[in-house]
């Protein structure tokens, strides 16, 4: 896999990573596109892919099954509304899951 980089998030959110360097950037309006654009980013072997924490839970069994290795890793942000309050945090759960360690609050 290479090192490739993308985001799926609003048009707002992507806009901002690209003018902060990502180069590829896929703004979505709605799940079913979101669903399909992460499809599409892991068939192309993208080893980083940078989604809202709103994608995220709502496509949140498929972001599970996709990340069983280590790669491709699924980071979820906050999207321009702030963050989501959560039982457990889906970041620390892949850092454990990839180093084995659980990180302490």
């Amino acid at each position: 896999m290479t090192s490739k980089i993308a985001i799926i998030a609003d048009q707002d959110t992507v806009t901002g990573f690209m003018l902060g360097g990502i180069k590829e950037g896929y703004p979505v309006d709605n799940m079913e596109k979101a669903s399909k654009t992460l499809e599409e980013l892991i068939k192309k072997d993208y080893s980083i892919i940078i989604t809202t924490e709103k994608i995220g839970d709502a496509l949140r069994e498929k972001i599970d099954h996709l990340t069983e290795s280590a790669l491709p890793m699924i980071i979820e942000i906050p999207d321009k509304t702030g963050s989501i309050e959560r039982e457990t945090d889906p970041l620390r759960e892949l850092i454990k899951r990839v180093i084995g360690v659980e990180m302490v609050k």
